[in-house]
């Protein structure tokens, strides 16, 4: 705090404190409305991206690295927001990305709408306290109807096609829609081979997501075990080993050397034969302990001495160095081996086993990859993703996650309701009749939130390049007049309204957690009334 020394017109000494002019305040009416402002500005942003015809945003870091997605978690995180209640809305898309996988656009959209209204009923003189009330009450009735208007969709692990129906829906909207298929069936694939089934429980940690520029999309394949970017450590040694039994180590090819900072005086020939001995003797002691407990593969987290390669290559036993920890770990788990940290812990229980190992080459630029197939431990499976960029090869990469994450929630709950926006609209139709029937205030609320929910199939609509209001009026009245819930925005511009004919599905926990966290969030950002910021001395 800064103070000002000054004197009245008598002399007499005062100090002014400069204090009011460092904070910037805004409070009441005129904070809630400066908030729905950024949240606004924010929620617009994505709005475009929303739907099978969304456009792709491209974003840039400082470091000048490029970023093209439509993944609206990927935009929102990538997007530097300053504004508080922006930031919120990015926490928001993270948390339905982090809880549910899919959905993360339309969340941000439908909060967005839902601030646009609560913005009409401020104006109109309401408390945003009752606005409040009114949103969570009517939020309850639109989550209690889509438990009404959803369906079971049944499968088995024989009968997958209604979790690749639903993994479509999910791809409808990315990049890669042009191997739709392809990349629907690798995804159900993917998961059902990690899926403990029992448990309904699905550990994405087994899944592994390595990706290689180069080659075309319809390239991708689901390998059913590890892909180690690396090469053998020698040129010479053999490029495919069938039924290898794997060495995992923690512990580098190399002589001991002392902890402490060492210095090693050599001052004749004969001492330093004696010392190039003990290393050759010692290398030799690494590599029977490994071929003495029967491995025929070496998979190594650390480097080796050029001398320790060529001595591996003369005792026929090939080897893979560098490997990360994260990979080292899931090859452990994939051939049921153990990472061993010592040469003298290796025994033959923890090797682990797989059918071949295989140094596959790619293109002309000679890059090199190691293929770890038929492993002990059948669930560790990879998504080995190509395309013709790292961008593509990115989003593809976000896009099968999200696909994944779409078929993971359906084993855990394998209810859905109808894409398309039917669900909006289905729920927005039994809002507002519920509305009818409160006699206070909130029923003014209940209806903004109808509205609110309105606003997913219009976005839908006109990403698609359809008029859109006259398209939710219509399927409004179809739905009213025909009683059928799974009527919604006809996008690919098929003819047909009706999205079970369609196979557009979403599946509720993902619906349901959109609704809830979109109104908890509004009713966070109507609370807030006054907003106080220091700002720093140099401002």
């Amino acid at each position: 705090m800064s103070a000002i020394y000054t004197t009245d017109e008598y002399g007499r000494p005062f100090i002014i404190v400069r204090e009011q002019d460092k904070k910037s305040r805004k409070t009441g009416i005129e904070a809630t409305k400066a908030h729905i402002m950024a949240a606004k500005t924010v929620s617009n942003i994505v709005r475009t991206s929303l739907g099978p015809r969304g456009l792709d945003k491209i974003l840039i870091s400082p470091d000048g690295d490029i970023t093209i997605s439509n993944d609206g978690a990927t935009i929102m995180s990538q997007m530097a927001i300053e504004n508080q209640i922006g930031k919120l809305l990015v926490e928001l898309s993270k948390s339905q990305d982090e809880e549910i996988g899919d959905g993360t656009t339309g969340i941000v959209v439908l909060a967005g709408a839902l601030l646009e209204q609560a913005e009409e009923l401020l104006d109109r003189g309401i408390h945003p306290i009752r606005i409040s009330d009114g949103f969570e009450r009517a939020c309850k009735i639109a989550v209690a109807h889509l438990d009404k208007v959803s369906d079971v969709i049944p499968w088995s692990k024989d009968d997958t096609s209604d979790l690749f129906k639903c993994a479509k829906t999910s791809l409808g909207s990315k990049i890669v829609n042009k191997c739709h298929d392809q990349f629907a069936q690798i995804a159900v694939d993917a998961i059902l081979a990690v899926a403990d089934l029992e448990r309904k429980d699905v550990d994405f940690e087994l899944i592994k997501m390595e990706g290689k520029v180069g080659g075309e999309m319809a390239d991708s394949a689901l390998v059913k075990g590890v892909i180690i970017d690396k090469d053998f450590s020698h040129p010479q040694m053999p490029k495919e080993i069938k039924d290898a039994k794997i060495a995992i180590l923690t512990c580098p090819f190399e002589p001991p050397k002392p902890k402490t900072k060492h210095k090693l005086e050599i001052t004749t020939v004969k001492e330093f034969e004696e010392l190039q001995k003990y290393e050759r003797e010692t290398f030799e002691n690494m590599i029977k302990q490994v071929k003495d407990c029967g491995a025929n593969v070496v998979a190594c987290q650390w480097g080796f001495d050029d001398e320790a390669n060529s001595l591996l290559l003369q005792h026929k036993l090939p080897a893979i160095r560098w490997i990360g920890g994260g990979e080292i770990e899931l090859l452990a788990i994939a051939t049921n081996g153990r990472i061993v940290p010592r040469f003298e812990d290796l025994s033959i229980e923890k090797l682990g086993a797989a059918g071949t190992i295989r140094e596959v080459t790619f293109g002309t630029t000679n890059e090199t990859m190691i293929v770890v197939e038929d492993c002990a431990n059948s669930k560790a499976v990879t998504v080995f993703v190509r395309g013709g960029n790292k961008m593509i090869v990115d989003e593809a990469k976000r896009s099968l996650h999200d696909a994944m994450c779409v078929v993971r929630n359906l084993i855990v709950d394998n209810r859905v309701v109808y894409g398309g926006a039917a669900a909006e609209i289905s729920c927005s139709i039994a809002v507002d009749k519920e509305a009818d029937q409160v006699s206070t205030i909130e029923q003014y609320a209940m209806r903004s939130f109808a509205r609110a929910l309105d606003a997913i199939p219009m976005t839908l609509a006109e990403n698609s390049g359809l008029p859109p209001i006259e398209t939710l009026s219509f399927v409004k009245s179809e739905q009213i007049k025909q009683g059928i819930t799974s009527l919604g925005v006809d996008c690919m511009d098929t003819g047909i309204n009706d999205m079970k004919e369609q196979f557009v599905f979403d599946p509720l926990i993902s619906k349901r957690q959109q609704f809830l966290l979109a109104t908890q969030l509004v009713k966070m950002i109507l609370k807030i009334d006054d907003v106080i910021v220091h700002k720093s001395d140099d401002q």
